[in-house]
């Protein structure tokens, strides 16, 4: 049974994680790999279990995502505004991590998480990306010729859609399935 309740302001877990033999089909397969090569597959992914086409797709797009030309250090830039704006606490956790080992500074950090940067060109990036989550239909022209303005190529450019879809998809998967960090105090 699946809890729905709040306790101390957080909602309990919705979707129970799964372990490999409770999943079915592909989605049993894929788990039982990342269990056998990783030791664990995480709270998240064994949750998406539950959903073999959901696993798949974020397996997928999480490997094609790790392809990018994006610099690591603005790619975590784009995915802290973004789970900022959706308000996954578990991203954001993580991204806050993930942006750390790249190397960035607190003051990076807190930049990222209000949608901008103090570099114009990282900056304008990030706001396109805001607006590739918020408002898709709002993109225009002026909004892609700014950016190569600042000397980002189209596919930098086309990228990211898929930073904000893999942000999109983990945020509110999380936030669907109720895997949110634990408040202070509790």
């Amino acid at each position: 049974m699946q809890e729905t309740t709040t306790r101390g302001g957080r909602t309990a877990r919705r979707l129970a994680a799964l372990q490999p033999e409770q999943a079915t089909g592909t989605a049993r397969e894929l788990l039982a790999d990342i269990v056998e090569r990783h030791g664990s597959a995480g709270e998240m992914v064994s949750t998406m279990a539950h959903s073999p086409a959901v696993l798949e797709g974020y397996l997928s797009l999480s490997r094609a995502m790790k392809r990018v030309r994006i610099p690591r250090a603005l790619s975590e830039k784009i995915s802290l505004a973004v789970q900022e704006w959706i308000g996954c606490g578990t991203c954001r956790e993580a991204h806050v991590a993930a942006a750390r080992a790249a190397g960035l500074t607190d003051a990076d950090i807190v930049l990222a998480r209000q949608g901008t940067s103090t570099d114009a060109r990282e900056a304008a990036l990030i706001a396109v990306a805001l607006k590739v989550l918020v408002e898709p239909s709002g993109i225009g022209d002026e909004d892609v010729a700014e950016l190569r303005e600042h000397g980002w190529s189209d596919r930098v450019i086309a990228e990211v859609v898929g930073v904000v879809t893999l942000n999109m998809l983990t945020g509110a998967f999380n936030l669907l399935a109720g895997i949110q960090p634990e408040e202070e105090g509790e």
